[in-house]
């Protein structure tokens, strides 16, 4: 391989409030940049004195708003995401490689170079109108959380989710957010309906595991609170075990399960931890510096899981893993979904779609 097309040794290390240990490169990067000793010791004095990056947000007009899946094993035919990148900074988000397709990197940038979708809802609104239009729950905020920090200054979530209470369009909600009871009331409207439903994404019960491995999303606690407050107000919600990581919180399944149906959950699911593109070396780094003890361990039981690789992309395996060790995953969780009483979130009701009137000065003459 050429020298300069080597890809640059990463400098890992605990950057506090942030998931990712490093700048890693992104698939697509054509310049790297990457720091030389001059012998005197400048470089690794520059590296422990480099400040903790700042988040910058960035506001951006889309072309379009609602993206279509038709991937076999997601439960959704399309989505809403208001926001690119998420500050909330989950060192296995399996969105992270997607910062690559804006030059950018998927570990730091992916956490402090966000931008926001300022009309969103305008767009939505629009496509919503077209005649072409045909209603299917919109899954808002699947790519990246739609209740990050910025939402707290931008609103978009909440303009898009007007747009869609006026149209009386369905929405599922998945958030590691305790920001999404900013919308309760919205949202328990939208219920009365079967028009929402909400998942509240639970890792580990562990504080000071979240804090190291999803350092800017909800504490634990403060989700299930949320659960309980969704649930208290009409919403059908649920818990998503997302990501069971083998070595680090596969012994929780069980106990998060509990605690998620104490509060107020009536539906759960569960997905390994999927490492795609480059989120394979940042989950490698933040091992390294978070579990060096246990790196090597939490890594093979990974690949016994993905057919002796790091990941595997097959539809249908992607989410579950295969192996011993998946299929003893898959068993807990379903005998404690069986044990607990969970059923299926009331599917959403397409029915009550209205589409929105076309903006007009004259619009409210008729």
């Amino acid at each position: 391989m050429d020298d300069a097309r080597k890809p640059r040794e990463p400098n890992p290390r605990r950057v506090k409030g942030r998931g990712a240990p490093s700048q890693v490169d992104g698939r697509f990067a054509v310049t790297r940049v990457e720091g030389a000793d001059d012998g005197w010791g400048s470089l690794g004095e520059a590296l422990a004195d480099t400040p903790n990056p700042a988040t910058r947000v960035s506001e951006e007009r889309a072309r379009s708003i609602i993206s279509r899946n038709a991937s076999p094993d997601v439960g959704f035919s399309q989505s809403v995401n208001p926001y690119r990148g998420c500050e909330h900074g989950c060192a296995y988000c399996f969105a992270r490689p997607s910062h690559a397709y804006l030059d950018l990197s998927p570990g730091l940038d992916f956490e402090t170079r966000l931008f926001a979708k300022t009309n969103a809802a305008e767009r939505l609104r629009d496509e919503l109108g077209r005649r072409a239009y045909r209603c299917a729950p919109i899954a808002l905020g699947i790519n990246t959380d739609a209740y990050q920090p910025s939402e707290r200054r931008y609103r978009i979530t909440r303009a898009c989710l007007d747009v869609l209470a006026e149209c009386r369009h369905p929405v599922s909600i998945v958030t590691k957010s305790a920001a999404v009871l900013d919308d309760l009331a919205l949202l328990a409207d939208l219920a009365r309906d079967r028009l929402a439903t909400v998942y509240l994404s639970v890792t580990t019960l562990d504080n000071r595991l979240s804090a190291r491995m999803e350092p800017r999303a909800s504490a634990p606690h403060a989700r299930l609170n949320a659960i309980r407050a969704l649930h208290e107000a009409g919403v059908p919600v649920g818990v998503l075990v997302a990501p069971v990581i083998p070595g680090i919180t596969d012994h929780e399944l069980e106990a998060i399960l509990e605690a998620a149906r104490e509060a107020g959950a009536a539906s759960a699911g569960h997905v390994l931890l999927r490492l795609p593109h480059e989120l394979r070396q940042l989950w490698r780094e933040w091992l390294s510096v978070h579990y060096p003890e246990r790196a090597a361990h939490v890594m093979s039981l990974v690949q016994q899981m993905r057919g002796g690789k790091d990941y595997d992309s097959t539809f249908g395996t992607r989410m579950r893993g295969e192996g011993p060790f998946a299929e003893l995953i898959a068993q807990r969780f379903k005998r404690a979904h069986r044990r607990l009483g969970y059923a299926r979130l009331p599917p959403l009701d397409c029915s009550r779609f209205v589409p929105p009137r076309p903006d007009s000065p004259q619009r409210e003459l008729f």
